[in-house]
């Protein structure tokens, strides 16, 4: 009992500082915050479920403490240690059949928790957070002067151009990428922290063929609806956009889990792969490519005869 609680106490301390560098406002401190959720996977995957709530609830009234702000504890749970512990305590569901065979929970309905999770953070925060349209505005066409002037005239006209319209879109824009990247964030440390377990001896589940992702049938009709939603006005349209948001990243990783399929007898395959990757990380907007690939393949099942061409297994 006293080991786990220690382990639960380390895991969150060291959430509970990777959160509080969000005091620091640096850019830095972005990247530390999506990755708070990390030591609470960890101790639910290598020890239990409860170690990791025990740790996350220990995070959350640690924060308080320290800030003197009783909003830290919503802010953590909501934000970091609930889906953490959720995420990690699915990952451990399992269920035996008839024949005695264990049926881990599929790690495609993880990746939809992921995008659930995702919309759920980003749609709280938009709906606390109010914004000055008037200083937007003011901001926007201040940023958009500054860059006139720094590259001259090689950059583009920007005295034509309606700040206001301009501003509308990037508000519209923000939400789905800002829930694209939390639906990343969270699968990412999910995986790292299910291979951390492993590598320590501690993972008590298979490690998945990630190649073999897939999705839960409905999801490609919860997307659909979240598309139509997104070209709602209002409240409506900003919940779509979020959904679809996060569900687009989270195809795109299906996306690059058919890719991997298919390419597995190619002698050219790191090549392909190593350029997929570097592709979309260098200009981002090639993700939607992959986010069709993954679509594609939930209506035509492409791994399936990738996989009936696949050679026999020595034995």
């Amino acid at each position: 009992m006293v080991p786990t609680a220690l382990i639960g106490l380390g895991a969150g301390a060291a959430s509970a500082l990777l959160m509080a560098t969000m005091a620091s406002r640096s850019p830095l401190a972005l990247l530390l915050i999506l990755l708070a959720p990390l030591p609470i996977m960890i101790a639910a995957i290598g020890w239990t479920h409860w170690t990791a709530l025990f740790g996350a609830l220990a995070a959350a009234l640690a924060l308080a403490v320290v800030f003197g702000e009783p909003l830290w504890i919503p802010i953590y749970l909501v934000g970091a240690g609930l889906p953490g512990w959720w995420l990690g305590y699915l990952a451990l569901l399992a269920r035996a059949d008839d024949d005695g065979q264990v049926e881990w929970y599929p790690v495609g309905r993880l990746v939809v928790w992921c995008t659930i999770i995702a919309s759920i953070i980003v749609m709280i925060v938009m709906w606390n957070v109010r914004i000055d349209e008037v200083q937007f505005q003011a901001a926007l066409k201040l940023a958009l002067e500054r860059v006139a002037k720094e590259y001259g005239s090689s950059a583009p006209d920007f005295t034509k151009m309606d700040v206001k319209r301009v501003g509308e879109m990037i508000a519209g824009f923000v939400p789905p990428a800002t829930a694209a990247m939390i639906t990343l964030a969270y699968a990412l440390n999910l995986y790292a922290a299910g291979r951390t377990a492993g590598l320590s001896g501690r993972l008590r589940r298979p490690w998945p063929d990630l190649s073999a992702l897939r999705f839960p049938k409905l999801a490609p009709a919860a997307f659909a609806i979240a598309l139509t939603l997104w070209f709602m006005p209002g409240a409506l349209g900003m919940v779509g956009g979020i959904i679809s948001g996060a569900f687009i990243m989270a195809y795109a990783m299906l996306g690059f889990a058919v890719l991997h399929e298919i390419t597995r007898n190619l002698g050219i395959r790191p090549l392909v792969l190593i350029g997929a990757y570097f592709v979309v990380m260098a200009a981002v907007w090639p993700v939607f490519f992959m986010t069709m690939l993954g679509l594609a393949d939930s209506i035509f099942d492409f791994r399936k005869g990738a996989a009936g061409a696949q050679p026999p297994a020595v034995t």
